[in-house]
């Protein structure tokens, strides 16, 4: 097959190529490895064993890659359209029968609540279909994506009337959601925000304007739903003066409620995203959870988005490691320098034959495949959080949860969007330019470094926050775990190599821990210096411990497949896992070199 013969016009005459298949074994493989079987074996999701999972899965994936990965490269070519006169949006051509299709096949449902019309599916399978719908069009996808976030707040801190009223339309994609933070003087620093809220009869008006309000206005349902932080008129100041309110679009009159898009921002990716100027001019909005609580509800809402937000980075990167790949089996360019693989038939080799072409690939296959087994392992300890018998398998599970969230998030996105310019490189020309879409890919996956708090909150809140929680009780369980594996397979046949590298990461790991948390206490600008460093020093050991699990899985049963994976292992543990040396020394070496410049030196 011919470079040019794999590429096909699009609906623009423009040569584009598109690649994909779910990675519905590599999901198998790693359920197997972590126990899906403890997921399944818990009264709420008995329904959902291991093979009806990888049957949805199936279905799923299929449904992504026929339905919409075909909108994802005319639908960024679009973009979105606002009209003024009349604050509405438009969203591409062809989104709002594809959003008909979407609801009509339950994906969006499948792990919503029961009670309110959900299907009840483990949590851990829903982050895996949205690994699919992310990687074949991540603009579409995040439109039912924060819908659920929205779920996740109302179950936790709305009233039983509001559940009863909003949830079955959310959850059965009547309706979609939004969250509302940002505003124009402030982002992180939310003790900043002005928007008011004013009590009125059972309700309550609310005047601000939001920014960066992700499908805040759009043309795929008849209502949207805003959660929205505001101020009470006896608030306190900062952020322990914030409420959190529900917002509809169309009250339940039948009323437009004053809350409108202002206008669209005009991005480097996510084109077919509408991302809204919000103005709230005297909206009726009730009041969620207790007055001057609301970080509460938002920060449930967010969390749950930050594990999507890394499975943004996972999908990406895996989307552009199919497409370098088929262009690397078809391009041809120079000679091996192994005269062996030399294929006689051609003046050239095709490009897989090159050292650093490998390279390249393996670092993304091995990176991603680690990455998407962390986020697996986080979505099943959710699952058990939420759903064991047992207080303290719960609460173990729940510490996990914590811990890899800010990790998942930024690590995973961070690693995706490096993976996604690798796989750029290998591709040359053809993947800077339209032709085979990673260029997209790599625009797309950009913002998710930036969303749901930028990645460097992330490390403040990793060393901030959950180290110290409990005096390091969550850092001390992860550890103590991955030592407790490393011992017991450092005998184990096959095994030996995997324990001792993990074994000396931990300690690394152990070591930088600790010398960070002494010098955060004496000067806390030392540890926020080396945050983002600490963080992904974390990630890739996270990401070596889910390999030497993967690797003992392999090693276990043997078949082409497993020993691939095993190979990959052993790629990531020589390759990657080293990088944490060279990060010790950057963290070592502290903060006096950044911050010994003045102002005016910049």
């Amino acid at each position: 097959m011919t470079q040019r013969s794999m590429r096909r016009y699009d609906n623009y005459g423009e040569i584009s190529m598109q690649v994909y298949k779910a990675p519905t074994a590599d999901m198998r493989f790693i359920y197997e490895t972590l126990g899906y079987d403890k997921i399944s074996g818990m009264k709420p999701f008995e329904d959902f064993d291991l093979d009806t999972t990888m049957a949805i899965l199936e279905e799923t994936g299929k449904f992504c890659t026929k339905e919409m990965l075909p909108l994802n490269r005319s639908a960024d070519q679009e973009g979105v359209s606002y009209d003024p006169e009349t604050h509405n949006v438009k969203t591409p051509e062809g989104f709002k029968a594809l959003y008909k299709k979407y609801v009509d096949s339950g994906m969006g449902a499948i792990a919503m609540p029961t009670e309110y019309g959900g299907g009840g599916a483990p949590h851990s399978l829903a982050v895996a279909i949205g690994e699919f719908a992310c990687a074949t069009n991540k603009s579409f996808s995040m439109c039912p994506g924060l819908g659920h976030g929205l779920v996740e707040a109302l179950m936790h801190f709305g009233t039983d009337e509001q559940k009863a009223y909003y949830l079955p339309k959310i959850i059965s994609g009547e309706w979609t959601g939004t969250m509302c933070l940002t505003e124009p003087q402030c982002g992180t620093d939310l003790g900043l925000m002005g928007t008011k809220a004013i009590p009125d009869g059972d309700g309550y008006l609310i005047t601000g304007t939001k920014i960066w309000i992700t499908f805040g206005e759009h043309d795929l349902a008849d209502n949207i739903i805003h959660l929205v932080l505001a101020r009470l008129p006896d608030a306190p100041e900062g952020i322990k003066g914030i409420s959190l309110f529900v917002v509809p679009k169309v009250l339940d009159s039948g009323e437009r409620n004053p809350v409108f898009c202002g206008g669209l921002e005009h991005k480097m990716g996510i084109h077919a995203s509408p991302t809204c100027v919000i103005n709230l001019e005297g909206a009726r909005g009730f009041l969620v959870g207790e007055p001057h609580k609301g970080m509460k509800g938002m920060f449930v809402m967010m969390n749950h988005a930050r594990l999507g937000v890394g499975l943004e980075g996972i999908a990406l990167s895996e989307i552009a490691y199919q497409t370098s790949v088929a262009y690397a089996r078809d391009r041809r360019q120079g000679r091996s320098l192994n005269k062996e693989r030399n294929d006689e038939s051609s003046s050239a080799d095709n490009i897989l034959v090159h050292p650093d072409v490998r390279r390249q690939l393996l670092n993304v296959r091995a990176s991603t495949e680690g990455m998407r087994a962390l986020a697996l392992w986080t979505a099943m300890n959710i699952d058990i959080a939420h759903a064991h018998e047992d207080e303290d398998e719960r609460r173990k599970a729940k510490g996990i949860v914590e811990l890899m969230t800010p990790i998942v998030k930024a690590y995973c996105t961070e690693r995706g969007f490096s993976n996604v310019s690798e796989a750029m490189q290998v591709t040359g020309g053809s993947g800077y330019t339209t032709d085979w879409c990673i260029e997209q890919y790599l625009r797309d996956a950009r913002i998710a470094m930036i969303y749901e708090g930028t990645n460097h909150i992330q490390a403040l809140d990793l060393i901030g926050r959950k180290l110290p929680k409990g005096g390091g009780a969550l850092y001390r369980a992860f550890s103590k775990e991955v030592y407790k594996f490393t011992v017991a397979n450092q005998d184990v046949y096959g095994m030996g190599e995997f324990a001792s590298a993990l074994g000396s990461a931990i300690n690394t790991l152990n070591e930088t821990t600790m010398n960070l948390g002494m010098k955060g206490m004496a000067d806390p600008e030392a540890a926020a210096a080396v945050a983002s460093n600490y963080l992904n020093m974390f990630g890739i050991v996270a990401v070596a411990y889910m390999w030497g699990r993967m690797a003992e899985k392999a090693l276990a049963e043997e078949s082409r497949f497993n020993m691939t994976k095993l190979k990959m292992a052993r790629y990531y543990y020589n390759q990657i896992l080293p990088e944490i040396d060279s990060i010790k020394k950057i963290i070592e070496a502290g903060k006096d070199h950044m911050m010994a410049f003045e102002p005016a030196e910049f």
